[in-house]
């Protein structure tokens, strides 16, 4: 088995009550999920999102070629603003509602992609 393989994958098993379960662990609030950790995100509803609200995504950039952002129930769309801040890092932002971003996330992240996942709690 290789290193890759051997190491803890952040899966998100549920979703709802305004937070997650990741990994085993109940989490409260809006998250970013990255396949070997998360942290919290100061991001209750979509309005509030800003370019700056992904700093923690170009941080690690060089780990993450798609970001799924998990909108909540709110329509899922993304500024140019926003695609215009993360594409320079070569990250592409996929938006969709949370519970879709959730699933998508665990999928691609068992196919082994770059993948982040921005998360509104609902």
């Amino acid at each position: 088995m290789s290193e890759e393989a051997a190491r803890p994958r952040k899966v998100v098993t549920a979703y709802g009550d305004g937070g997650f379960r990741i990994a085993g662990d109940r989490v409260e609030g809006s998250v970013i999920v990255f396949p070997e950790f998360f942290l919290p995100w100061p991001v209750a509803i979509k309005s509030q999102i800003r370019p700056d609200s992904f700093a923690e995504v170009i941080e690690h950039a060089n780990k993450v070629d798609i970001l799924l952002l998990g909108c909540g129930k709110e329509p899922p769309l993304v500024s140019e603003e926003i695609r215009n801040a993360l594409r320079p890092h070569g990250v592409i932002i996929d938006a969709m509602d949370t519970g879709a971003a959730c699933r998508t996330f665990n999928i691609l992240l068992a196919e082994g992609r770059a993948v982040a996942a921005a998360l509104i709690a609902i």
